[in-house]
C-alpha cells in the first residue's frame, strides 16, 4: 500500500467514524484497524488525533464547497434562484441516509472549546459559507445583511435536520428565504 492509498484510507475511516460516533469517542485503534494500516504507519503519516481531525475538517470543507457550487452550476438561473437552491442542496444532503448534522458544528460542540485549532476551523468554514452567501446576495442587489439572515436559515435548518431526521426542514428553511429575499427586494427597487 501505498503512502497516499494510507492517508486516504485512514482519512475516509476517520470521516466515517467521527460522523457516526463523534470525534472524542473514536481512539487511534479503532481508527487503525477500520482503515486498515499499522499503527506505527498511522502515526506515521499523523502524529497526533488532532492531526487526522484537522485533515479530516479540511476534507469536509473541500467537499462541502466543490459539492455546493456544482449544485448551483447545474441549477443554473437567477442570483434569486442561486440562493433558493442553497435550501434544495440541503434538503437533497438532509434525505442521505448517512446525514447526522454538520460535521462542523459537530466538532465545534464536542471540542471548539478544548482545541482552539479545530475552533479555528470552524469558524473559517462557516465565515466562506457567509462569504459566499453574500456574493449571491450583492449579485441580488440586496445588503450583506440578507446574506446573514439567509446564512442563519441554512445553519438552523441542518442543525433541526440532524435532530429530528426531517428534511423537510430545508424546505421550512426554502419558505423563510423567500419571504427574506422578496422582502429585501421590495425595498430595494
Amino acid at each position: 500500500m501505498t503512502t497516499n492509498d494510507a492517508h486516504e484510507r485512514i482519512l475516509a475511516a476517520a470521516e466515517d467514524l467521527y460522523y457516526a460516533k463523534g470525534y472524542a469517542a473514536v481512539g487511534m485503534d479503532e481508527l487503525r484497524a477500520a482503515a486498515g494500516v499499522s499503527l506505527r504507519r498511522l502515526y506515521a503519516l499523523f502524529p497526533s488525533k488532532g492531526d487526522i481531525i484537522v485533515a479530516v475538517l479540511n476534507r469536509k470543507h473541500e467537499e462541502w464547497e466543490s459539492g455546493l457550487t456544482a449544485h448551483l452550476a447545474a441549477t443554473g438561473g437567477s442570483p434569486r434562484e442561486q440562493l433558493l437552491a442553497v435550501y434544495d442542496y440541503l434538503e437533497g444532503w438532509f434525505c442521505t441516509g448517512s446525514f447526522r448534522g454538520c460535521a462542523f458544528i459537530n466538532a465545534f460542540g464536542e471540542l471548539g472549546g478544548t482545541h482552539p485549532e479545530v475552533a479555528q476551523l470552524v469558524r473559517e468554514h462557516k465565515e466562506s459559507f457567509q462569504c459566499f452567501m453574500a456574493g449571491l446576495v450583492r449579485e441580488l442587489g440586496a445588503p450583506d445583511s440578507l446574506a446573514a439572515q439567509l446564512s442563519i436559515l441554512a445553519e438552523g435548518a441542518q442543525s433541526t435536520a440532524a435532530i429530528t431526521r426531517d428534511p423537510s426542514v430545508a424546505l421550512h428553511a426554502k419558505v423563510a428565504a423567500v419571504v427574506l429575499i422578496d422582502a429585501e427586494l421590495g425595498r430595494v427597487q
